[in-house]
């Protein structure tokens, strides 16, 4: 199994491209964040853990964890943002390995692994290469704006959060630039699968 990490800016378009290469090449495609959502599901492994740290209004009336309410209470509290993150980083690891594991022995040949902090949380170290979508910062806040209604104030402090686009680069070992057509990475993605051992 061939394992590929992929990473980029918010509002690069990562998630459009890994559909690509789940239909066109039948590729097993997990996301960092769907993982995190599931786990923070009531019964699974981070829902109590959550509760414990922000307390009983953390829980909406559906009775899962009201992630918006959530979100307001890390905005300005470093300290809380990080506990957070030690109960939910571990876990979505655990999960993402034993999904690895899993799909290596069903036989599946490409995995690819998407993750906005696939470098800070040192992912790519089991990864086999790296992929970086980059996309011009207007190309980025324009999809912003328009798939998810975003302000500039947001974007700006979004774009900010990330890393430069200089350490994605370093890291990277293949750079789709996707501030263009669909088709045109599209190309750049075939090219580079075509090249992999066994897909010549």
């Amino acid at each position: 199994m061939y394992l590929i990490g992929v990473t980029g800016g918010v509002g690069s378009g990562k998630s459009e491209l890994l559909r690509y290469v789940r239909e066109r090449y039948g590729a097993y495609v997990l996301f960092a964040d769907e993982a995190a959502a599931r786990l923070m599901r009531r019964g699974e492994r981070c829902f109590e853990p959550v509760v414990r740290l922000f307390g009983p209004e953390a829980v909406g009336a559906d009775g899962e964890l009201d992630r918006g309410r959530i979100a307001g209470m890390i905005f300005n509290s470093d300290p809380l943002r990080e506990k957070l993150n030690r109960i939910v980083h571990p876990a979505v690891r655990a999960y993402i390995m034993e999904e690895i594991s899993a799909e290596r022995e069903a036989g599946t040949q490409l995995f690819f692994l998407e993750a906005a902090l696939l470098i800070e949380e040192k992912y790519n170290e089991i990864c086999d290469e790296l992929w970086y979508v980059y996309a011009d910062e207007a190309v980025r806040r324009k999809r912003l704006k328009e798939s998810r209604g975003y302000t500039d104030s947001k974007i700006t402090s979004m774009i900010r959060s990330q890393l430069p686009e200089q350490r994605f680069r370093e890291a990277a070992d293949f750079v789709i630039d996707n501030s263009g057509p669909l088709a045109d990475s599209i190309r750049q993605i075939d090219s580079r699968l075509g090249e992999l051992p066994g897909r010549e």
